[in-house]
């Protein structure tokens, strides 16, 4: 009679955590910075239909890696928790950090209760009254949860954009600076050798000098006078046949590899 198949508990969590890393990896990075008014989102994406930066709720941001189909299912059940707990009680109620409480523990029971792990990395970030009260949560794939300061780069080349971000790194910075050390650091992560153009970019900030609701996208006018380039016309004209559809086999796919 021959002997059950054994693996152990450590084998498979670090099988489970290598899996979800090497399709993390694939994808295209994100860079989460506060600035002076607010908090920037810049995204490698050439897609203009299937975004990775989004608006949570009035002062809540979400931007993330990996896969489209899971980390848009996590997006939309952080919607509809901020928008239950904000007329259940008052808007104020929701914050990032009840929101980051919600992902983590959603994240640590997919990935430890289910044979495949999310392959996503995600950023809830908040905006405050100054940057002092800012706030920045970092979720990997397990559920684990870091709150970090000034910056956050996602992806397969989130280490050498973050060394990039420490170099160039001052305080107090304006959106254009901010904007421009961004770029300059995503072309890093792909050593250096290219620039990437202003329409495979995705942007959009939390300001803070907003009334309520702080997210906005924007514009390729707003981004062709902050990097001080022209904007292709792409990025203007690009529908959603030209992206992978919103349902289906290629929503599977890791984000806009």
């Amino acid at each position: 009679m021959s002997m059950p198949f054994y693996v152990s508990p450590e084998q498979i969590i670090k099988d489970k955590a290598d899996f979800a890393r090497k399709g993390i990896a694939r994808g295209r990075s994100v860079i989460v910075m506060q600035y002076d008014s607010g908090i920037l989102f810049v995204a490698e994406n050439p897609s203009t239909a299937l975004h990775k930066v989004a608006e949570i709720y009035d002062r809540i941001g979400f931007a993330a890696v990996g896969k489209y189909n899971e980390f848009e299912s996590l997006r939309v059940a952080g919607v509809r928790l901020a928008d239950m707990r904000g007329y259940s009680y008052d808007r104020s109620d929701v914050t990032g950090r009840s929101l980051a409480n919600a992902y983590a523990t959603t994240l640590g029971t997919i990935f430890t209760e289910t044979q495949k792990p999310y392959e996503v990395e995600i950023v809830v970030a908040e905006v405050g009254a100054d940057e002092s009260t800012d706030q920045l949560y970092r979720l990997r794939f397990d559920g684990s949860v870091a709150d970090e300061h000034r910056f956050v780069a996602m992806g397969g080349s989130a280490e050498d954009i973050e060394a990039q971000l420490r170099q160039s790194w001052q305080d107090a910075i304006s959106l254009k600076q901010a904007l421009a050390m961004s770029v300059g650091a995503l072309a890093a992560g792909h050593n250096g050798d290219e620039t990437i153009p202003a329409n495979q970019l995705e942007v959009a900030v939390l300001d803070r000098n907003r009334p309520r609701r702080k997210f906005r996208r924007l514009t390729a006018e707003e981004l062709s006078d902050l990097l001080g380039s022209e904007v292709g016309k792409d990025s203007e004209n690009t529908s959603a046949e030209d992206a992978p559809a919103e349902s289906g086999g290629d929503v599977g796919v890791t984000d806009a590899e």
